[in-house]
């Protein structure tokens, strides 16, 4: 039932809100210190861990599925958006770096696909399939 995953959902988000301003006020800052991460991270590990098989299994498993997916894209956009006011309320070296560092990982992703190298294909999902050559490895 999707009303589990609404549950799970929610305990995680106040459980990871919570946490982060318990750490903000260990690191004597006044904010929330990634109490949205904390809480993705915990909806994760609680949604694949074996004490919740039994509840991941079925039409419940679905609702949890279902919120797993959207939790995590919402967040972000969020977080995200929240990034962006306070980078132009930080002034131009804020968008500056924040431009650079997407360069630079834009730069990064041919090098880091290099890095695992080329493997066996995977076999086919079907007998009847053909495998998929790979051109270039």
């Amino acid at each position: 039932m999707v009303i589990y995953g609404v549950a799970l959902l929610a305990a995680c988000l106040v459980t990871g809100l919570y946490a982060g301003e318990l750490l903000g006020q260990l690191l004597g800052v006044q904010a929330n210190v990634g109490g949205v991460g904390i809480a993705m991270l915990l909806l994760v590990l609680i949604a694949g861990s074996r004490r919740m098989r039994a509840l991941v299994t079925g039409a419940s498993g679905e609702g949890i599925k279902f919120w797993s997916a959207m939790y995590i894209p919402i967040v972000v956009a969020m977080a995200a958006s929240q990034n962006v006011v306070a980078a132009v309320d930080g002034g131009m070296l804020a968008l500056i770096v924040g431009v650079l560092a997407v360069i630079v990982s834009f730069l990064l992703v041919p090098l880091i696909s290099r890095i695992g190298g080329g493997g066996a294909p995977l076999p086919p999902l079907n007998e009847a399939q053909e495998p998929v050559k790979r051109e270039g490895v």
